[in-house]
């Protein structure tokens, strides 16, 4: 990690955990974490039904409110979608977009990615995007020119102001939920073949400035490893940010209390 780029810490959810089960559980987190901020920025990413609920517990703290997806439209006939207004609303402040899930089980392409960044930026949310390889692709030696697509179809358009606002995550799709961790080396790699895409989309400086995530079976004792590589600027976490005490030792970068 560059000391020039804050670490962010993101908990996704998914589709786990009831309203009750959100003020328990960001309750322990917070008794967790204790009154003093971490170093990394904070985000957790309840499901819709429970951000309200979650910014009530977490409101006045360092930990702030993200959202799992939105529609790219303010408004408009789009059945069980959700706008960028509604999440603010909400006191939402971050928005994961092109989620593997999204792409695989939605058919989410990187065209509908770009436009909701787009609307994203427009109405001032942080936009988390995710890129990544099937395993197929991997074994294929397609790895770097699929992220370099999804890169540049997200960013086509955009100036260097926008895309210095954006949050990446590295999300290799063979290590989500399957208990399997890209080796460290090789996702500080790959993160690096995404600041260089940036770079020549925009300049050397946004490129630096960008925050780059890893996301892929992050747990609490691999943290430190993926924190130590240059372009690895924080973590994208599944299944680890349903517990309390694990999500807060990766928030605190894997270093003790």
């Amino acid at each position: 990690m560059s000391n020039n780029r804050r670490a962010i810490i993101a908990g996704n959810w998914k589709m786990h955990k009831t309203t009750a089960e959100t003020r328990v559980f960001l309750q322990s987190l917070l008794s967790e974490l204790g009154p003093q901020p971490p170093e990394a920025e904070v985000v957790v990413c309840p499901p819709f039904t429970s951000l309200e609920a979650a910014r009530e517990v977490i409101k006045g703290t360092f930990v702030q409110l993200g959202a799992q997806n939105m529609h790219w439209q303010s408004h408009g006939a789009f059945t069980g979608e959700i706008s960028p207004g509604m999440l603010i609303e909400l006191g939402v402040t971050h928005v994961i977009l092109g989620h593997s899930e999204r792409r695989q089980y939605f058919a989410e392409r990187d065209e509908a990615v770009a436009r909701k960044l787009e609307a994203a930026l427009l109405a001032g949310l942080t936009p988390i995007v995710c890129v990544g390889e099937t395993l197929e692709e991997r074994e294929g030696g397609l790895t770097d020119n699929v992220v370099i697509v999804q890169v540049q179809r997200c960013l086509h358009g955009r100036t260097p102001e926008e895309v210095s606002r954006v949050v990446f995550a590295y999300e290799p799709i063979w290590a989500i939920g399957t208990g399997k961790t890209c080796d460290a080396a090789e996702a500080n790699r790959v993160c690096g073949v995404l600041r260089d895409t940036i770079a020549r989309m925009t300049d050397d400086h946004t490129a630096q400035t960008v925050r780059i995530q890893y996301g892929g079976s992050v747990k609490s004792d691999t943290i430190a490893d993926q924190m130590a590589q240059a372009n690895i600027d924080g973590a994208l976490v599944g299944g680890a940010s349903l517990e309390a005490s694990s999500f807060a030792t990766i928030a605190r970068l894997g270093r003790p209390e």
